[in-house]
């Protein structure tokens, strides 16, 4: 956690600076559109929200997102705005066309730090499909490879479902050759169009942890998971480590989601705001939020995730939590490690 005290801020901020987009992508949290909504936060106001971010303190992470980022005509102005205050600015935008090696260089120069760009299958074929647009592999690939040209770090994004799965080795390579200096490995919260796939099970789900375990000690990227902090269990359950010791970051604790119309969520796969940026300044809802401080205390949740003694490890997905049971303090469903002597109820992948 590089020494963040997650009570007081959080390691890494998103602020979704649009939901436009011209892709389709089949587990679109956003449930994406082609066009901007009228109600997004000005060029103005986004520069407020930055001032504020930057409150937390120096080199403060922010990643810009969507949607895709470059639907927005202020985009390199909002990064050079907020390299200009202290912030440490990073984008994800969508592999569309509008990611032309001219708008990579020109991004590399205003200050960006890093580039994260997804990539969810193997091949042109699996990937077009899982985003709904052909020729969005190829036009992916094009921006990873330029990225490096231009001396910008790349971050690769990649989906776990059960369509995604079997691409995961082949998707390593891939990282690997793109000199990539980490994989982020998402797995499925069912929110927005995700709904309709299917995750992984459980047990599926804890054999490509330990198998990202190898991968770490074998690539020279680095791994983090999203959405599945349970592999920081099976790391030190791997390293015979001290379940006690603190783990990395959860919806609400030491990570915060500000949608393209303002409102703060722990996550954006938790959707359960805390307040308007508008009208309550960021800092203040991430410290003093009755939903962010609950999400912070290890001891509030429940089920077998309360019951576990990695809880201060790992404390589940809360966006999982809530998207099963509406209470992002219930137990995480991916999950198969039910604590000792544990004997209550055992949560389930079923959506209400």
């Amino acid at each position: 956690m590089h020494g963040v005290d997650t009570d007081e801020r959080p390691f890494v901020l998103v602020w979704e600076l649009t939901q436009a987009c011209g892709l389709t992508c089949d587990h679109c949290r956003a449930d994406a559109q082609e066009t901007r909504h009228p109600d997004e936060l000005t060029t103005a106001e986004g520069k407020a929200l930055l001032d504020s971010v930057r409150e937390f303190g120096e080199g403060q992470l922010v990643v810009f997102s969507g949607g895709d980022p470059c639907k927005r005509d202020d985009l390199e102005e909002l990064i050079e705005y907020g390299t200009d205050i202290g912030l440490t600015i990073t984008l994800t935008p969508s592999g569309t066309d509008s990611l032309t090696p001219d708008t990579i260089e020109r991004l590399a120069d205003t200050g960006l730090k890093r580039l994260a760009l997804s990539v969810d299958g193997a091949t042109a074929a699996s990937h077009d499909d899982f985003r709904g647009e052909s020729g969005s592999f190829e036009q992916t690939i094009e921006a990873a490879r330029t990225a490096r040209e231009a001396g910008l770090p790349l971050q690769i994004n990649t989906t776990v479902c059960q369509r995604t799965v079997g691409d995961l080795p082949d998707l390593r390579d891939l990282v690997a050759d793109l000199d990539a200096v980490l994989w982020s490995v998402f797995f499925l919260v069912p929110v927005g169009r995700g709904r309709v796939l299917d995750p992984v099970t459980p047990d599926r789900a804890e054999d490509v942890m330990h198998w990202l375990g190898d991968v770490v000690e074998n690539e020279d990227f680095a791994v983090k998971t999203t959405e599945a902090p349970h592999y920081r269990r099976v790391l030190q359950q791997r390293d015979d480590i001290d379940s006690g010791r603190r783990g990395g970051i959860t919806a609400g604790d030491g990570f915060a989601f500000v949608s393209h119309v303002g409102e703060m969520y722990p996550s954006g796969f938790l959707p359960k705001s805390a307040g308007d940026v508008r009208e309550t300044d960021v800092v203040s809802l991430y410290r003093e939020s009755e939903l962010f401080e609950s999400l912070r205390e290890a001891d509030s949740l429940k089920g077998k995730c309360g019951a576990c003694p990695f809880r201060a490890v790992c404390g589940g997905s809360r966006s999982r939590a809530y998207a099963y049971t509406g209470d992002p303090l219930e137990s995480d469903p991916l999950c198969p490690y039910v604590p000792p002597e544990y004997d209550g109820p055992l949560p389930t992948q079923q959506l209400p």
